[in-house]
């Protein structure tokens, strides 16, 4: 499988996708569209909107996903066995009002 996720370094969204790649140990690339206006632009793109975590499996991209819906589109199309194994942080959470303050200092708007 080819993935591409393109995430925020920390982020309760992101860390959940991240978080279902390591449960069935799926290679994938971490794009940061924090610290990288090229890789947001090109998330932009080929998403077609602006909101993250968006993730490209063999092309096919998953647009705003959380890691409860990564996991499930994995299952759903047979690309990954059922797992029992639990993962490490929550898969489907949101940001801390925090991570947000955080962020808001280095996030680049583009538009």
């Amino acid at each position: 499988m080819n993935i591409k996720a393109y995430l925020k370094p920390t982020c309760g969204w992101s860390m959940g996708v991240r978080a279902i790649f390591n449960k069935y140990d799926l290679a994938y690339e971490d794009l940061d569209i924090i610290n990288n206006p090229h890789i947001y632009a090109e998330m932009v793109e080929k998403s077609g909107q602006p909101l993250s975590p968006c993730v490209e499996i063999d092309g096919i991209m998953l647009a705003d996903v959380s890691g409860e819906e990564v996991e499930n589109y994995l299952l759903s199309n047979q690309l990954v066995e059922p797992s029992n194994s639990q993962p490490e942080v929550p898969i489907n959470e949101p940001c801390s009002d925090e991570e947000h303050e955080a962020m808001q200092s280095k996030t680049i708007r583009f538009f």
